[in-house]
């Protein structure tokens, strides 16, 4: 079936300046994708995304925030509503690239919910710590939320959103915690020594909502085997209880051991086969049905265009082989943008994604088997799941 890219050189002007979240990331991501005929692949759409409408985006966002969003680039003293800070500060055309950013999640959405694709990809969202009427962490407006809203208005009864970013979801789970249509599904690094603070394995869901949101919170230097027997002992079990319709990943690369705002220790390889699993279970529980997004990463050039190339090639047909060397017009273009530093020449770190699968009992002054084990108590009896039981 048909795959969409949603992109456009337009989505790079959500360029917050000076600042971690550089847009480069983006450009080299998809110009690695291209080099390598990831985008040219049959049945691949690639699309320029519109703006959200104010209405899409009001089923997220507060009339209120909304405004300040259009008026506070206009003052350079503002204030308040988390803009204007070191996280987010203001900038140019702030709301109709941020709307921009929304649209194109809500198209991916759309295009996978009408059955034109049966997967679709936007690389440059999922900026998923917006809340309602708040910036916060890089997020103006959180389009995970909005594309989710989307299905939601669509009909759709049953939404799984995994979020693989090593920081928490916490835009996404706040705004549906309330909502027993919307799962969603958190592995990220501890709270305790990470923003955004929030993540805890007890915190289920809210009061209308219990079991509607699930939190592996995995300690600092979690490694790819760790992370994956962490992912294996609690995603598979709670999405097949859940039996979503649509799946909906944020697909953060910032869980790598080379990026500079965590503590988490993945390889390249590791965060391919976190992607690869969660397509896996789209395919085995609701025909394929995948939305991906982006999300944080903040290892420019070394990391992220190849982590994001990996995704956009299992979103749009088969995986790549790790071992795929970077072509020469896009090691040009990186050492351009980034002079005198080493550019990586294969699509692998060489990292080993075989894990031990979780074993009730075993390793249990383990920080990472304690960290499943909460989850697994916490959550899965709200799914008539067994949280000691390995085959649950």
């Amino acid at each position: 079936m048909k795959s969409v890219v949603m992109w456009s050189d337009e989505l790079l002007k959500y360029d917050l300046g000076d600042h971690p979240l550089d847009p480069v990331r983006v450009e080299l991501t998809i110009a690695l994708a291209r080099e390598l005929g990831v985008l040219d692949r049959p049945g691949v759409a690639v699309r320029a995304p519109v703006p959200a409408t104010e209405a899409e985006l009001l089923r997220v966002h507060r009339a209120d925030y909304i405004e300040v969003v259009k008026v506070a680039p206009d003052d350079p003293f503002f204030q308040g509503w988390g803009l204007n800070t070191a996280d987010n500060p203001v900038f140019d055309h702030m709301h109709e690239i941020s709307a921009l950013v929304a649209g194109a999640t809500v198209a991916a959405a759309r295009a996978v919910w009408s059955g034109e694709a049966q997967r679709a990809v936007n690389v440059s969202g999922g900026l998923h710590h917006a809340m309602p009427a708040r910036a916060a962490g890089f997020c103006v407006y959180n389009d995970p939320a909005v594309g989710i809203a989307d299905l939601l208005e669509a009909g759709a009864e049953r939404v799984a959103y995994i979020d693989i970013d090593v920081h928490h979801g916490d835009g996404v789970q706040e705004i549906f915690a309330n909502d027993a249509r919307v799962l969603t599904v958190s592995l990220h690094e501890s709270p305790l020594s990470l923003f955004p603070g929030t993540g805890f394995a007890q915190e289920t869901g809210g009061p209308e909502a219990p079991g509607s949101a699930v939190n592996v919170a995995l300690p600092a230097g979690t490694r790819d085997s760790g992370w994956l027997r962490a992912f294996h002992a609690v995603v598979p079990s709670v999405l097949r209880a859940f039996r979503p319709q649509i799946v909906v990943l944020q697909a953060g690369a910032d869980t790598h051991a080379r990026d500079p705002l965590a503590n988490l220790r993945l390889t390249v390889d590791g965060q391919r086969a976190a992607a690869l699993a969660v397509r896996a279970l789209a395919d085995e529980l609701c025909e394929g049905k995948l939305v991906a997004t982006g999300g944080g990463g903040y290892a420019l050039m070394e990391v992220v265009p190849r982590t994001w190339t990996h995704l956009l090639a299992l979103v749009t047909g088969d995986p790549l082989d790790p071992l795929t060397l970077t072509p020469p017009g896009w090691r040009a273009l990186a050492r351009k943008r980034f002079p005198g530093r080493d550019v990586p020449l294969r699509l692998t770190d060489d990292g080993d994604v075989s894990f031990e699968p979780w074993q009730p009992g075993v390793g249990g002054d383990d920080p990472l088997d304690r960290a499943i084990l909460a989850t697994r108590q916490a959550v899965f009896p709200f799914f008539a799941l067994d949280p000691l039981d390995a085959r649950d």
